[in-house]
């Protein structure tokens, strides 16, 4: 059985090496990057690798808090035969060049909890909430909260470690990205407008979208994200990216943006983590679990626009209830307040 973490469990001062252990999701990499951050702060000794999907992997480029990432094929993993690939692959790709000191498995499902035995590693963390039987390869368990926020989860580690976590919102180190070749963006201040996400009931409909754009104007809007659609013709001053950008491409944008209106996804917590002038819409998510982490970004929820940081829950609930047309115009009456 796994024993509670505390600050005089382990002697990093000791140890060389780390393994993190975290492939997916986007939002998850990204909030996962300031315990990262707090860790190799606190013990700049620590050679730091860590264990990302293929697809994300552009999300650590050049972190200054890696030596190095392992990538993780994870459609090479599926189908018959996906778990005598997984072990195959992970006892080559975890142990190179050496097995690491400790594992921190951040991910909390069974295929993180094979990857962190089968790295070698004695000393392996992981979170209490961990799910699929993920526990039973644990040495040590940090107890966290399952109803916090999933950046505030993470750093329950640093502090388990005897590290101090305050100043934590200001380590989400994204790399600076690269605009998608052959594409102009706005010269003045633009609106990015992320309207759609895989997560079901979470998206825009085009209605939609077309009426945030026109309640936008005159200012510019560069719609971005990734749909299994087409947008009709919009007002002049968008400019459509749908489909058309990177993950590097996503980042570089919304760096340059002026203001950022995304549903509750990856790239929201990609805005989030840049900066705080952002409205991220929940239709039925949690935003005090998954909204945006820097409490000067704005939240729509059941009807009501809010400051992260003063976010209070509707009384009426209406964790289903659409945006309205007048919900959409007070959205972008704040982004045309900040720009």
């Amino acid at each position: 059985m796994a024993m509670t973490l505390r600050p005089d469990s382990l002697d990093l001062a000791r140890m060389r090496s780390l393994l993190v252990v975290k492939p997916s999701s986007l939002g998850d990499v990204v909030h996962t990057l300031p315990a990262v951050a707090l860790i190799k702060r606190s013990h700049p000794q620590l050679s730091i690798r860590w264990v990302v999907r293929s697809e994300f992997m552009p999300l650590l480029d050049g972190n200054p808090d890696l030596d190095g990432t392992i990538e993780f094929p994870r459609n090479e993993m599926r189908g018959i035969g996906g778990v005598f690939k997984l072990l195959r692959w992970s006892k080559q790709a975890l142990r190179e060049p050496a097995v690491p000191d400790l594992v921190v498995d951040f991910q909390g499902l069974l295929r993180s909890g094979v990857m962190a035995r089968r790295s070698g590693a004695s000393e392996i963390i992981g979170l209490s909430d961990a799910r699929e039987g993920a526990g039973h390869f644990y040495r040590w368990v940090v107890p966290v909260d399952p109803g916090a926020h999933a950046v505030d989860r993470y750093l329950e580690v640093a502090r388990a470690l005897g590290i101090e976590v305050s100043g934590a919102g200001s380590l989400f180190r994204l790399p600076d990205g690269d605009l998608p070749a052959g594409v102009e963006l706005p010269a003045e201040r633009f609106v990015v407008l992320h309207p759609f996400s895989r997560g079901e009931g979470k998206s825009l409909s085009t209605g939609q979208v077309e009426l945030l754009c026109a309640a936008l104007a005159p200012h510019p809007v560069v719609i971005v994200g990734r749909a299994d659609l087409d947008l009709p013709p919009m007002r002049e001053g968008v400019l459509d990216l749908l489909n058309r950008t990177s993950l590097s491409g996503l980042v570089a944008v919304t760096r340059r943006a002026g203001f950022v209106i995304s549903v509750d996804s990856g790239p929201m917590h990609i805005a989030a983590a840049l900066g705080d002038r952002l409205v991220s819409i929940h239709t039925w998510s949690d935003p005090r679990k998954v909204g945006p982490y820097a409490p000067g970004a704005w939240v729509w929820k059941a009807g009501r626009l809010q400051r992260m940081g003063d976010y209070i829950p509707s009384p009426r609930g209406g964790c289903d209830e659409d945006l309205d047309a007048a919900s959409l115009e007070e959205i972008a009456a704040q982004a045309k307040a900040e720009l």
